[in-house]
């Protein structure tokens, strides 16, 4: 067991674990320590211990622990040193977005983790978002649907459009969701684009509802 599971099994509270598990829908175990006290912890332990230095491989060892918050510790630590990471990294973030996949954990991997390695390494785009858009996992198409959240103007219009296509006739929420946020953030850049998007296609009520969110119909 690493230092860093020692410090936070120390640091648990069964009473704050209860509501948490209650709020995942008793899908995880937790160890009840609320993201605030999670972020002072990992930067006492970095400050005490330095980075990492087998990044990968502790995260992936994190990963593997029962209790919720240490998933969210690895997402901390490839939010933190993620762009020291070489391009084959891409394998440990897919296998992590498959591994006791839910919103928490793919959407902090989606928009920052995996976000910001294709901005370091663009040229992983066009394989993983066409293996994950045309597979049948829908964590992997969310990825692929969200990973461009925070690209703003530099946002590959094309691609965000076609990942939302491929999945328009999915009754899964956690795409229809996606569809609708990844739209919705986008029209910060390009609300028009977006409106004749949403106003072509047929989506599903909940995508067209967060789509238009700030920017209505007409």
């Amino acid at each position: 067991m690493t230092d860093i599971q020692t410090l936070f099994r120390a640091h648990g509270s069964p009473a704050d674990a209860l509501p948490m598990e209650a709020y995942m829908k008793n899908q995880f175990t937790f160890l009840g320590i609320r993201a605030g006290e999670r972020r002072k912890l990992l930067a006492e332990f970095l400050k005490e211990n330095g980075a990492p230095t087998d990044l990968l491989g502790l995260t992936v060892a994190l990963f593997a622990e029962e209790e919720r918050e240490f998933q969210y510790v690895a997402i901390d630590l490839l939010s933190r040193y993620g762009k020291k990471q070489p391009s084959e990294a891409i394998e440990i973030y897919e296998k992590l977005i498959v591994t006791k996949s839910w919103w928490d954990t793919v959407d902090g991997l989606a928009g920052t983790v995996v976000s910001n390695h294709f901005k370091l390494y663009p040229e992983l785009i066009s394989t993983y978002n066409e293996a994950w858009i045309n597979g049948d996992n829908i964590w992997l198409a969310r990825t692929a649907i969200l990973f461009q959240l925070k690209y703003k103007d530099k946002t590959d219009t094309d691609l965000l459009f076609s990942n939302c296509e491929k999945w328009l006739g999915s009754k899964e929420f956690f795409i229809q969701k996606a569809i609708g946020w990844a739209l919705r953030q986008y029209a910060k850049v390009d609300s028009e684009a977006v409106r004749l998007f949403v106003n072509s296609h047929p989506l599903a009520p909940l995508s067209r509802r967060e789509a238009l969110k700030h920017i209505g119909e007409a």
